[in-house]
């Protein structure tokens, strides 16, 4: 692995050290063009006006030069290219444009057959970058083309001749590797692991995470260029890459698919604001900026959430019965008819007997119409009645007429005394504050023990005075789908869904009704009273029975010696689960403590100091109680820190209360007093399991009570 810090050559070895020397050089001097390309995009683009038909296309014109101009921005930080593939002579013949999808073409200018003008070999880096006659000097990680660099083996190469990963330090190239293909004999042994590979795997990281477009493994490859129409499930144990697995399709649909995303719309939901702090620069740094991420609580925010509920309440409201328990109180809003409508028009009066109506009525709740739009159609329906007549009896009648009618005071007062309108704060609001009103609706469904729970025990005056909680807001969102039908998105990533309850899923399923999603988690996470314990039964309350489920059980951040202690806890938690294991080893991973109570500060703050010595993040994990408690100990001793609460921090050690941990990534981990955790909560062994493995590098536990049984 040539670079500037290798050790001087010896006489034999001259001419290979001179040989990577030149390669070495030569490199630098691709990047330093490549760079200087980048900005010469970016500089075409800035100088191009907006000149729409109209203020508005001129305006939405503005907006996409901006955009794209921003995705050009270079980053001195960060590699622009991390490979490079050298294909053998006459391989990509046949196969078309062998440097892009259509789509991307049309969305950079690039002309399209440009990438053949590069000739057999490539530079596989985060986005395209062309010279100014439009050859590739750079082809995007997600082209076809690049395909091989995370694909290719010494049985099927793919068509390469060599593969090259190149090392960076920040953004300047140090080294470079190369595997050859096509010179093992088939006694061969097998192929040894990259270097610049695995050091790139456990680099350090500080701050939010970053994208693992050089690290691609080809189980995760699978799953980030899967067909854009499948709904995809990713079970992932802890240090798997799910998450970044998740970002990085979206990416990859993005350029393959961008008139159809960009149309549809993209989401990305996270369980919380610190974890979607924790991801945002992943989509913006692999060129993707118009994608919105949202917590579930957000997202579903249409009242303000000020309360929360008891694990019976938040089990009751998050099952999925509720969903039919709110259709059958708003449609119990229905009257019956109560008198006939007689509408004077000049010197004709036209009758609809209250029974015709009630006709109408039927025929538009059996054809299963939302709740608002079935309210529209009555006034349609009964205006198309009187209309009928008034042509058989000889007037003409045309579009003006039919809308008159409908509009007309006799009409409006006979559809509001039949089919009230509806408004879904307010009925929630009925059914949680008056325990009789929604027995009626959960009749045969919930059990009087089930309706008191989610009934409040002391109703508020007003739904502006209600203190709303997180599964409230859920049935609230359910309502307004009865009434109106919500937009559907054309792709959702939805991080953490192990959590989600029945109705939050059925939330989220219904924003990608006529799109596609990918849903990340790990059952062995699941830390709220209504976590699933079966993806099958997960994605039918999403409405994807369908989708494909994928496994991935192999961490490569993670030492082995982290995922064996926390996996002690699988039997306990999800006994169905295969215990990840691990490509990496580290004796020095894993430190337990045991210690005498009044020995834990001393060692708390050693720990402490041990990870500011080192590169790298560091978190402080402990019961959300104990938080302020260990912040106290830190200020004492002087030690530099910060406390997670709902966003990223720039400290290099963080404390993170255990509710807030779940997703996020440290080098280093000092769990504290993990029995305390255990028994925090009726899911206090998961809890516990979560902490555990937000290590990737070293694990330190301290503690002065028992151990959990299953990790003593």
């Amino acid at each position: 692995m040539p670079s500037d810090s290798s050790p001087p050559a010896t006489d034999s070895s001259v001419p290979a050290a001179n040989e990577g020397a030149g390669v070495l050089a030569a490199e630098r001097e691709h990047l330093r063009r490549s760079r200087d390309f980048l900005g010469h995009m970016r500089t075409d683009v800035l100088s191009l006006k907006a000149m729409g038909g109209n203020r508005v296309s001129q305006e939405y014109l503005k907006a996409e030069l901006y955009w794209r101009a921003e995705a050009l921005h270079d980053l001195p930080d960060t590699p622009l290219f991390f490979g490079r593939l050298d294909y053998r002579p006459g391989a990509l013949e046949g196969r078309g444009d062998p440097a892009m999808e259509p789509s991307a073409a049309a969305r950079t200018g690039q002309p399209a057959g440009a990438g053949q003008l590069a000739g057999e070999h490539f530079h596989v880096g985060r986005r395209h970058v062309h010279d100014p006659d439009g050859t590739p000097v750079v082809i995007d990680w997600r082209a076809p083309v690049s395909r091989p660099f995370y694909r290719a083996s010494q049985q099927d190469p793919m068509g390469l001749v060599r593969r090259r990963r190149f090392g960076f330090a920040g953004g300047e190239l140090t080294a470079f590797e190369d595997e050859e293909f096509g010179l093992l004999g088939a006694g061969a042994g097998p192929v040894p692991t990259s270097r610049i590979l695995i050091e790139e795997i456990e680099r350090p990281r500080s701050g939010p995470m970053r994208d693992i477009v050089a690290t691609i493994q080809p189980e995760q490859d699978d799953i980030v260029r899967a067909e854009v129409e499948r709904t995809l499930c990713v079970q992932g144990a802890p240090g798997t890459g799910k998450t970044a697995v998740g970002l990085h399709r979206v990416a990859y649909l993005l350029y393959a698919h961008a008139s159809r995303l960009s149309r549809g719309g993209v989401l990305v939901i996270g369980p919380n604001a610190a974890f979607l702090a924790y991801i945002k620069n992943v989509l913006p740094a692999l060129g993707e900026l118009d994608v919105t991420q949202l917590s579930v609580t957000d997202l579903l925010a249409t009242v303000q959430v000020r309360a929360a509920d008891s694990d019976q309440a938040a089990r009751v409201k998050g099952d999925a019965r509720m969903a039919e328990v709110l259709r059958r109180a708003l449609w119990q809003q229905i009257n019956e008819p109560a008198e006939a409508i007689m509408l004077v028009r000049g010197s004709r009066r036209w009758r609809v007997p209250a029974y015709e109506i009630a006709e109408l009525i039927a025929e538009l709740r059996d054809r299963g119409v939302r709740y608002g739009t079935g309210r529209q159609m009555l006034g349609h329906r009964i205006a198309h009645v009187i209309l009928t007549r008034m042509e058989a009896s000889g007037e003409t009648c045309d579009d003006r007429t039919h809308d008159a009618v409908r509009r007309t005071r006799v009409v409006q007062a006979a559809v509001d005394q039949a089919w009230p309108k509806a408004d879904p704060v307010r009925l929630v609001f009925r059914l949680l504050s008056d325990c009789a009103a929604l027995e009626r609706a959960a009749d045969g469904l919930l059990d009087p023990d089930e309706v008191r729970a989610a009934c409040w025990q002391a109703p508020p005056r007003g739904p502006g005075s209600a203190r709303w909680s997180t599964a409230d807001a859920v049935l609230i969102d359910e309502a307004a789908d009865l009434i109106e039908r919500i937009p559907s998105l054309a792709h959702i990533v939805v991080d953490e869904a192990q959590d989600l309850s029945p109705m939050q899923c059925r939330a989220i399923g219904r924003r990608c009704a006529t799109g596609s999603a990918t849903v990340l988690g790990d059952i062995a996470q699941g830390t709220t009273a209504w976590a699933t314990t079966s993806w099958p039964q997960m994605l039918a309350h999403l409405g994807k029975p369908d989708a494909d489920l994928r496994v991935l059980d192999t961490g490569y951040r993670v030492p082995r010696q982290i995922l064996d202690f926390a996996s002690r806890l699988l039997p306990h938690i999800a006994p169905n689960l295969t215990p990840a294991s691990s490509v990496r080893q580290d004796p020095g991973a894993l430190l337990v403590w045991q210690l005498e109570p009044d020995e834990l500060s001393d060692a708390f703050v050693q720990a402490c100091t041990d990870a500011l010595g080192r590169p790298g993040s560091a978190a402080v994990v402990a019961t959300d109680g104990q938080i302020q408690a260990l912040a106290s100990v830190l200020v004492s001793a002087g030690l530099p820190h910060a406390v997670l609460d709902e966003a990223a921090t720039g400290e290099q050690i963080t404390l993170v209360p255990v509710t807030l941990a779940k997703g996020l990534e440290f080098d280093h981990v000092i769990v504290v007093e993990p029995g305390q955790i255990a028994g925090a909560e009726s899911r206090g062994l998961q809890r516990l399991y979560v902490a555990l493995t937000r290590a990737v590098s070293r694990l330190t536990v301290l503690h002065t009570g028992l151990l959990p049984e299953a990790l003593r």
